[in-house]
């Protein structure tokens, strides 16, 4: 940029002058993008456990959240700005430096941080898990992203193909921008609106499961869920690992979609045995936690199986003893000894983009084939367990 930034956005950071504070919110915010990164980890498993380790509740989680959530959600957009303020391509940058980075520009550009706050607070971050020269390099930047807000940026950045366009303002990647267009009927305004749909924060669901709803509203505050008979809202999010009741396993932070699927197997009438039920790809262990008390109510058993072995130990976690590591496409069952088999197959995760903040920038269009190979694998493994008359869901 030719013109001087305005007074507000001057930072006279000087990375030399104190030694870094341990910011515990900002801090978490990091070590959630960088096992995104280096461990493919899902920010939603990722930081719920950095939260209660570190002791961050109320605003400091709150914080925590914000950060890792939206920067991972608008990371491409974050990277457009930040490659206009960088003299050197971004695939370039330490891939720590470029996490820091992220964290700076999505407070300046997308929260109500003052600006000297945000640049110092992220120039701190980076003398702590970086360095100084890290640190410097962080100061200078973020000092060219402050000189104008988003809607500036866009304006300035605005590519000409207008779905590139509708990408960069809706911080999605281009093919997500296009299959959007393509199944709204070609119309990119609509498209634009799903899309922005994404950024809204989604709200917190809980899930009675060895209480009743009404204790859990109770002791919460929250508010029944329209759908779920099972469900429980927050309104104002909070910290969900904080309340007993989630502590001690009888309640489970958990949508009421995935509510729904495992009420529906369960609640689905059947003729003839009713008394083995599997969960065939059950990591993390929402649906199978659920689907546990709801077969020990009736008599069944639960076997969940989950083929990564540190998604079977969050399932064996979640409540669920009789947990098993094996390939869903094989399942460690005799062919048809099983009545009920509940299937969630490893997909694109384009569903859920709220609460998945990592998941538009993780897939690439050439991932899609050989999952579609995969959940047909699956899928006949599921039929084949199923005794005559019994239920998939």
């Amino acid at each position: 940029m030719t013109q001087p930034p305005p007074p507000q956005a001057r930072t006279p950071t000087n990375p030399k002058l104190h030694r870094p504070t341990r910011d515990k919110a900002r801090l978490t915010a990091y070590d959630v993008l960088k096992a995104v990164r280096e461990h493919d980890a899902y920010a939603n498993l990722a930081l719920p456990p950095l939260l209660t380790e570190r002791h961050l509740t109320g605003r400091d989680a709150a914080l925590a959240t914000e950060l890792a959530y939206g920067t991972l959600r608008s990371q491409g957009q974050l990277d457009v700005v930040l490659q206009a303020c960088v003299d050197r391509p971004l695939a370039k940058v330490d891939p720590p430096v470029l996490d820091v980075l992220r964290l700076g520009a999505y407070q300046l550009l997308r929260t109500r941080i003052p600006t000297h706050a945000a640049v110092s607070a992220t120039v701190d971050l980076a003398r702590l898990v970086l360095s100084a020269g890290p640190a410097s390099f962080t100061n200078a930047v973020l000092r060219k992203v402050a000189v104008q807000d988003l809607p500036a940026w866009l304006a300035q950045l605005r590519p000409a193909d207008p779905v590139d366009a509708v990408a960069l303002e809706t911080a999605h990647p281009r093919w997500i921008a296009q299959a959007f267009r393509d199944a709204l009927g070609g119309d990119l305004d609509e498209a634009r609106t799903a899309l922005l749909a994404d950024d809204q924060r989604p709200e917190v669901h809980l899930v009675a499961r060895r209480l009743t709803r009404a204790e859990l509203v109770q002791h919460t505050g929250g508010i029944p869920g329209p759908w779920s008979p099972r469900a429980v809202r927050l309104p104002d999010g909070g910290s969900p690992g904080d309340l007993k009741a989630v502590r001690d396993g009888r309640a489970g932070v958990q949508d009421e979609g995935s509510q729904l699927t495992a009420l529906a197997l369960a609640g689905a009438a059947l003729d003839g045995p009713d008394a083995l039920w599997v969960d065939l790809c059950a990591g993390p262990g929402g649906k199978a936690a659920l689907l546990q008390v709801l077969a020990d109510a009736r008599g069944a058993r639960l076997l969940a199986v989950e083929a990564q072995p540190h998604r079977s130990a969050l399932v064996r976690r979640s409540g669920v003893p009789m947990t098993v590591t094996a390939d869903g496409r094989r399942p460690p069952l005799p062919d048809g000894s099983v009545d009920r088999v509940l299937l969630d197959a490893p997909c694109s995760g384009l569903g859920p983009l709220r609460r998945r903040p990592e998941s538009r920038w993780r897939r690439q269009p050439s991932d899609l084939p050989a999952l579609t190979a995969l959940q047909g694998e699956l899928l006949d493994g599921a039929a084949r367990l199923l005794r005559p008359g019994g239920l998939l869901a």
